[in-house]
C-alpha cells in the first residue's frame, strides 16, 4: 500500500553504511521527572564522535527508546546532527530508532527523524498486538512503511523486546527487495541469516549486521557489513579495532580481538541496561547521578553486582586507552 508524501516504493537515500555504529545511551537526571541530562548527553555524544566510529543510533534499545517522547528523540538527533558538525565530522551516518504500536504512529516517526536531520529509521515490529502478527501482516507493516518513510529504513529484528516476533529469512529475503528498505540489525543472533541474506543480494542493496560486538568477525566472514553495538559505548576504538583488522583480512589478529571483546560484551548482556549505564558512567567519569534508566526500570544497586560488571568490563581498559593515544 503505497502512501503519499512517502516514496511509494522508490529508494529514498544512499545504502547502509559499512563499520561500527553504537546505539548511543540516553543519559536522564536524578529528578522527579528523569529530564534528559542534556550536559551528560552532549559529553558522551561527543566522546562517540571523536572515537571515529562510522553511526551513532539514538533511540534505540540502549537509548531507553519506549520511554522517549517524539520531541526528545527530534532533540536527540539535532543534538548529534550539531555535535558532529562541530567536531568535524559532518558526514557522521545518524540513525533514529522509530517505532509506535500501529503502521501511522512509526510513519510519523520516520518524518520527525527526516525532519530532525537523521539518515536512516531503525524499526521494530510492533508487537503490542503479537498474537495477531503473523508472518503476512509482519511484510505488509514493513512495505507499508517504507513505501511511506521519506528515509531508508533498516529492519531491526530483536525478538527478546518484540515479544518473540521473528523476522525470519524468508520474510527478509521478500523485504530486502523493497527499494527503500536496505538491511537489518540481527540482535537475534541469527548468524545462519547473514549467509542468506548475502547469498541473495549485494550489500548495497539489503545488508546484515551483527547486534552485538561478540560475533562481529563470524558475521563479517560471512557476509556481514558490521555491527551496532552497545559495547561501543565504553570501548568505541577496540570495536574498530577488531572491525578493520577482520576486513583486512588479518585473521589471527581478529580472532584474538574478538575473543576479548566477547569476554567483555557478556557485562552488558548480563548488566542490563542499567548496569550498562552504570558502568559506562564509572569508567568515563559521569556523575552517578545521572546514569539510572527512566522508571520502573530499576537501579542497578548492590555492591556484589557492582563489583562483578567491574571486574568484567576491566580488561579492556587499558587497551582502548592505548588505542585512544594512535
Amino acid at each position: 500500500m503505497a502512501i503519499s508524501n512517502g516514496t511509494n516504493g522508490k529508494k529514498a537515500g544512499k545504502p547502509f553504511p559499512p563499520g561500527v555504529h553504537v546505539p548511543s545511551l540516553t543519559w536522564f537526571s536524578d529528578t522527579p521527572n528523569q529530564e534528559i541530562d542534556w550536559e551528560v548527553q552532549k559529553k558522551h555524544l561527543s566522546f562517540l564522535i571523536e572515537s571515529g566510529l562510522h553511526g551513532i543510533v539514538l533511540a534505540g534499545t540502549n537509548g531507553e527508546a519506549v520511554t522517549l517522547s517524539p520531541s526528545e528523540k527530534s532533540q536527540l538527533v539535532k543534538t548529534t546532527r550539531e555535535l558532529s558538525i562541530r567536531l568535524g565530522r559532518p558526514e557522521l551516518t545518524v540513525i533514529l530508532g522509530c517505532g509506535g504500536g500501529s503502521t501511522r504512529q512509526v510513519i510519523d516517526e520516520t518524518r520527525l527523524a527526516k525532519d530532525s536531520g537523521a539518515d536512516f529509521a531503525l524499526v521494530l515490529v510492533p508487537s503490542y498486538f503479537h498474537f495477531a502478527m503473523n508472518e503476512d501482516a509482519i511484510v505488509a507493516f514493513f512495505e507499508e512503511l517504507a513505501d511511506a518513510s521519506p528515509i531508508p529504513v533498516l529492519i531491526y529484528n530483536f525478538p527478546g523486546v518484540s515479544a518473540g516476533l521473528d523476522v525470519n529469512s524468508e520474510m527478509l529475503e521478500k523485504l530486502g527487495h523493497h527499494p527503500n528498505i536496505i538491511g537489518v540489525k540481527l540482535t537475534c543472533g541469527g548468524i545462519a541469516k547473514v549467509a542468506r541474506i548475502r547469498s541473495r543480494f549485494e550489500p548495497e542493496q539489503f545488508c546484515a549486521l551483527a547486534g552485538q560486538s561478540d560475533w562481529l568477525l563470524p558475521a563479517i566472514a560471512i557476509g556481514g557489513i558490521g555491527t551496532i553495538t552497545g559495547l561501543a559505548n565504553i570501548y568505541p576504538r577496540a570495536c574498530l579495532e577488531l572491525y578493520d583488522l577482520a576486513i583486512s583480512g588479518r585473521t589471527k589478529e581478529a580472532e584474538k580481538a574478538q575473543i576479548e571483546l566477547a569476554a567483555v560484551e557478556w557485562g552488558f548482556a548480563k548488566g542490563g541496561i542499567n548496569g550498562t549505564k552504570w558502568v559506562v558512567a564509572k569508567y568515563l567519569g559521569y556523575p552517578e547521578a545521572s546514569c539510572h534508566t527512566r522508571r520502573p526500570y530499576p537501579r542497578y544497586s548492590g555492591a556484589k553486582k557492582q563489583a562483578w560488571i567491574l571486574d568484567i568490563m576491566r580488561p579492556l581498559e587499558g587497551k582502548e586507552k592505548s588505542l585512544a593515544k594512535i
